[in-house]
């Protein structure tokens, strides 16, 4: 029967048998649940902003109109219900270039006409695959990176991911040497470098690119003549300096703004799933200065559209130009509250991470808690974290990340309470882990002096029988 199948379904190539996926499938058998289950695992393995619900609610509640579907009171369920052709409704794509320009502080400014509409950055980073690659080719990425490009950039396109590997001991930043050896290590395994995707701010760090940078990165997409997708999907989620740079405000600058050539390789990919908290709403976009991108880009969205009921809802809430700068304030200082509230956790937990600011998660350093410097080690240790503390986070391991005993952890996606909870959760395993060690070592310790003892009084033994030193025997 599997012989009637196909090739891609029946290939283990997906990413599903992950540890960042398994983790997820542990949750949903035995979910938290304050009233129900509040043994149950919390879900720390989830990047999804339930913070501000209650701001996009009121909003609704008092725009009553849109949220049935009219306009002037009168409805319109039958124009949205109909067909629409996959370019998206025109009020929405401006609304939402507007919305992006917003975000970066109205230094850059988008054209509509050059936004592809998709159903989230999943879907806009795939047909970015299609349209700058072919099966075979590769793209250079940053670790440590988030687990879910495995899947989206690969699966289905069978394009590679030869992995630029940063360090803790400069803050996992981007160097030129870790570039040029990527690239390097691309061409040995004779594979055809296409270009560069990062994400910025960074998913697991929870940090933003700085504009040496960046510049660095368009320096390097000049000089090999490859392209640059820069995923911006959090560019919204920044509360704290530094402030957030997008890659669109460095091509305006007076060094990039004339090189049509580079302009047209660097490509941005956004959504609405982490800034409004909307990844149910499957609303993501490709930004594109090279028209036929765009127009290929435009084709291949017709296999995932947003629905035009979404695009309608959206048009009218991103186009209240007050309430969006309302929401993306509000919504940093919450983000950056609950933030603060785990660092401040982890530190009475004795773990430390590091420093960010931007994101839903922080990125943990619990290498000290591992029972070698190895990866099956740390695997050890976010199954017991797992299964015996009942918090789900997604280790190291799964974000390519090239040291072992880092954990993105998630904090937005839960109440402050439950938050809490798995705060002291950890902070007990933490306690008692670091129990067992010390009565682990002040064992050994007591077999070593006990030793040394016994060594010692046959020494003196022999010192007193004959006189002589044992070594001058």
């Amino acid at each position: 029967m599997i012989n009637l199948l196909s090739r891609k379904a029946t290939c283990n190539s997906h990413g599903q048998d992950s540890s960042y996926f398994l983790g997820w499938q542990e949750y949903e058998k035995n979910p938290y649940d304050e009233i129900k289950n509040p043994n149950g695992i919390i879900q720390m393995g989830l990047a999804e902003n339930q913070l501000s619900f209650d701001l996009l609610e009121s909003w609704l509640e008092n725009n009553p109109d849109v949220a049935g579907f009219k306009r002037n009171g009168q409805s319109i369920f039958r124009e949205l219900a109909l067909f629409q052709d996959y370019h998206g409704l025109p009020d929405f794509k401006k609304a939402l270039a507007e919305f992006m320009s917003q975000i970066r502080d109205n230094k850059v400014s988008f054209n509509p006409a050059k936004l592809v509409l998709a159903a989230g950055a999943t879907s806009a980073n795939e047909i970015l695959m299609f349209c700058l690659a072919e099966p075979g080719d590769a793209f250079l990425l940053p670790t440590p990176y988030y687990p879910g490009f495995d899947r989206d950039l690969k699966w289905r396109t069978e394009v590679d991911i030869v992995p630029i590997h940063c360090h803790s001991k400069n803050n996992f930043r981007i160097t030129e040497s870790a570039l040029e050896e990527a690239y390097q290590s691309a061409q040995k395994q004779n594979l055809r470098v296409k270009g560069v995707l990062v994400t910025n701010p960074s998913n697991p760090l929870g940090t933003t690119l700085t504009r040496n940078e960046i510049n660095l990165l368009l320096t390097f997409i000049t000089t090999k003549q490859i392209h640059l997708i820069s995923d911006e999907i959090y560019s919204g989620t920044v509360f704290s300096s530094p402030d957030f740079v997008s890659v669109m405000e460095i091509l305006t600058e007076k060094k990039y703004s004339m090189n049509t050539e580079v302009c047209n390789r660097v490509h941005i990919v956004y959504s609405l799933s982490k800034d409004l908290g909307l990844p149910g709403f499957r609303v993501g976009a490709i930004y594109s200065n090279d028209d036929v991108v765009v127009a290929a880009a435009t084709k291949m969205s017709s296999f995932g559209l947003v629905s035009s009921q979404t695009q309608y809802l959206l048009s009218e809430m991103l186009s209240d130009k007050k309430f969006c700068k309302y929401y993306l304030s509000q919504n940093q200082k919450r983000l950056q509250q609950q933030q603060k509230m785990l660092i401040s956790g982890l530190q009475a937990a004795e773990i430390s991470c590091l420093k960010s600011n931007a994101g839903l998660f922080c990125w943990v350093d619990m290498s000290h808690l591992l029972g070698s410097k190895t990866f099956d080690a740390e695997i050890d240790l976010w199954k017991k974290i797992v299964y015996d503390v009942g918090l789900n986070i997604s280790p190291g391991s799964s974000c390519h990340c090239s040291e072992p005993g880092w954990f993105r952890v998630c904090f937005a996606n839960m109440s402050a309470a439950t938050l809490n909870i798995a705060i002291q959760r950890l902070k007990s395993f933490v306690q008692s882990t670091t129990a067992v060690t010390r009565n682990n070592l002040t064992t050994h310790q007591s077999v070593k002096n006990s030793r040394r003892r016994s060594s010692l009084t046959k020494w003196v033994f022999r010192l007193s029988f004959d006189g002589r030193e044992p070594d001058e025997r």
